[in-house]
């Protein structure tokens, strides 16, 4: 079993920047490739970001490439996402997830490739 708990949601004015922490406990964090997901009221839960064991790959939604980037500290059991140039279609609950890797450099984009997730964090970007 993973523990997965997120941090660093707030509210915050289009243009601006958030971090976002996801920290693990429970398992070995290095068997697992993370991603985080949002989901926005009345949406479904999408992909957001995805990144694998080693860190060297990772993968993001097409809207969020070049203002999102995701990362991982293995030695914090911790992985991130800064968030930058914010807008209000942003606006969600922020999930972190994580999945069983079969090798160091594979990453996964889809919810049910995923085994374990966070309680989810609120990020609320003012127009």
């Amino acid at each position: 079993q993973v523990q997965l708990v997120e941090s660093g949601g707030r509210l915050v004015q289009a243009g601006g920047s958030l971090r976002l922490s996801c920290a693990a406990s429970g398992r070995t964090f290095t068997n697992y490739a993370m991603g985080w997901f949002r989901q926005a009221p009345g949406k479904e839960r999408e992909f957001v970001a995805a990144i694998s064991i080693s860190g060297s790959n990772t993968y993001y939604l097409d809207s969020v490439k070049g203002r999102f980037t995701v990362s991982r500290d293995n030695a914090k059991n911790t992985v991130y996402l800064q968030m930058n140039s914010l807008k209000p279609e942003d606006t969600a609950v922020y999930y972190c997830a994580a999945t069983p890797a079969v090798y160091s450099g594979r990453y996964y984009s889809r919810s049910d490739e995923y085994r374990y997730w966070g309680q989810g964090t609120q990020v609320t970007v003012s127009s």
